[in-house]
Order: structure tokens, then sequence, then C-alpha cells
């Protein structure tokens, strides 16, 4: 189809009761999974690339090779800036052709938070990209603070944010113990934003069943890093050991860890559209 920004795929998502999978990648060969599974399930699709890597030439060099597999797939791609936390990061991802930012500064006091959330949002209405910010925090390894329904709609007002990920209990990386989401806080926040599609982080290992509840009260986009990532990890180890010392291309080694980084996508892609 083509590169798409995510206001093109959320919001029918919302309406629809469906959710679009957002998956982190690395490389390539993560990269490719991804678009196998979307157009395996002819699915619209969101290719994110955490912050760090626009701490290096890694998201710059990636974005041409990501541009050119969206443009030729089957089915809507978004390219977007996953918890960007300086300014000159979206500058940079908006620069080098990612159609999605998210400044998260949900780490910030409310009105800096604000502030400069309002500024990545108008960068990106100029470069005819989309915008996603944090209210409320997901945590990985810090405090967790869930969203409340008041400072959720005070701040997209202010923002004028396109997407909001909000915190209903979910947290970043494999759980310790099964969470417990909030979904009634989820419902109010959606009733009270009727028109902004939301966003859960933290779906790895997140309960299916609770997954589902989620994007019945609102949830359109859904990320998915450590599993996917952990899957690629698993996958390649295990191709590995079956070479035993011996030689194979590279190219080769890597096809089989890609179908199996795919169906594990699709399940999820398949899932999050209902099906």
């Amino acid at each position: 189809m083509a590169l798409v920004t995510m206001n093109e795929i959320l919001p029918a998502a919302r309406r629809e009761h469906r959710a679009v999978g957002a998956f982190n990648i690395a490389n390539y060969e993560t990269a490719r999974a991804v678009l196998q599974a979307a157009e395996a399930e002819a699915q619209p699709v969101i290719i994110q690339l955490y912050m760090r890597l626009f701490e290096s030439t890694k998201a710059y060099d990636l974005a041409g090779m990501l541009i050119r597999l969206a443009e030729r797939a089957n089915v809507p791609v978004a390219l977007h800036l996953d918890h960007g936390d300086t300014l000159k990061q979206v500058e940079n991802a908006l620069k080098w052709g990612y159609t999605s930012v998210m400044y998260d500064g949900s780490r910030l006091p409310f009105d800096e938070n604000v502030a400069n959330t309002r500024i990545a949002v108008e960068m990106a209405r100029k470069a005819g990209a989309s915008s996603e910010a944090e209210i409320g925090h997901v945590a990985q390894g810090d405090e967790t603070a869930l969203t409340q329904v008041d400072e959720a709609v005070r701040f997209a007002e202010a923002t004028k944010v396109d997407s909001l990920a909000v915190s209903i209990g979910t947290a970043h990386g494999y759980y310790k113990a099964e969470p417990k989401l909030d979904i009634e806080r989820c419902r109010a926040i959606a009733d009270a934003l009727p028109n902004v599609p939301l966003v859960l982080h933290g779906g790895s290992g997140t309960p299916l069943a609770d997954v589902r509840k989620s994007i019945e009260a609102g949830i359109a986009k859904i990320n998915i890093a450590t599993e996917f990532m952990d899957t690629f990890l698993k996958s390649s180890r295990n191709e590995l050991e079956k070479l035993n010392g011996k030689f194979l291309p590279i190219d080769k080694y890597y096809d089989p860890i890609v179908d199996e980084c795919a169906a594990h996508a699709a399940r999820l892609i398949r899932f999050f559209a209902g099906k």
C-alpha cells in the first residue's frame, strides 16, 4: 500500500474496537518479520524504533531501508519514534522520514510535559506526520503513575496530540507478577476523549483477555517490544545450536528466524484485529 501516518490508521481502529500492533525493531530481519506478519494478516502495522537508536546513526541508517520496505508493502505501514525523550530526537526523526513521533515527557511535571509536547506536536504537524505523548507513567524499573482522567483531558486539550499513551496498570519489560489492568479507568479516559486514540505501552506478557478488554475500552495501538525481541534472540540461539559450529551463509541462517518472529507477530496482529 503505502507509507502512512498513525492518523490514517488509528482513528478507524478505535471506532471499530480493534487495535494496531506497534512492534519495536532494530535491524532488517526484525523489520522484515513485522511486515511479513502484517501482510499475511492483511492488517496495518506500526514499525517503531526506541529512542536509544536515535542517539546514534542507527535510526538514520535504518530509515532508508524502512521507507523502502514500507513503500512496497501491500498494507499501510507507519514508521514511529518510540519514547523520544528530547525534542532533538523528534526533529531528527521527522527529518529522516519517520511518519510519526512520540515525545515522552511522562516523568516531567505536568506543565513541562505539556509545553514540550505542544512543541513536538507542532513539529510533527508541519512535517505532515502524526504525534503521540504520554500522561501518567508506564514504568520500567521505576514507579508507575496511573493516568488520572482529568489530567488526560487537560493534557490532550492543551497539546492537541493525535494519540495518547495512558497508564492503566501495565509495565515495560517482562512482569514479575501478573498485572492488574484498570479497565474502568481506561474506559473513563476514552469516554472523556472520544476522538483521541489511546495507546497501551507494556503490551509484552500482558494477559490477552485483559488486552481484549482494553481494546473494547478505547485502546487503538498496542506496543510490543520485549517479547518480540526475545523471540528473535531465542530463535537465533536455537538456529546457532543447530549449526553446531558448521558454516551457513548469513542470509540463510536468518531465514527461519524471520519466519518464527513473523509467526509470533502475526498471532498478535490477528488478535488485536479481533480475528
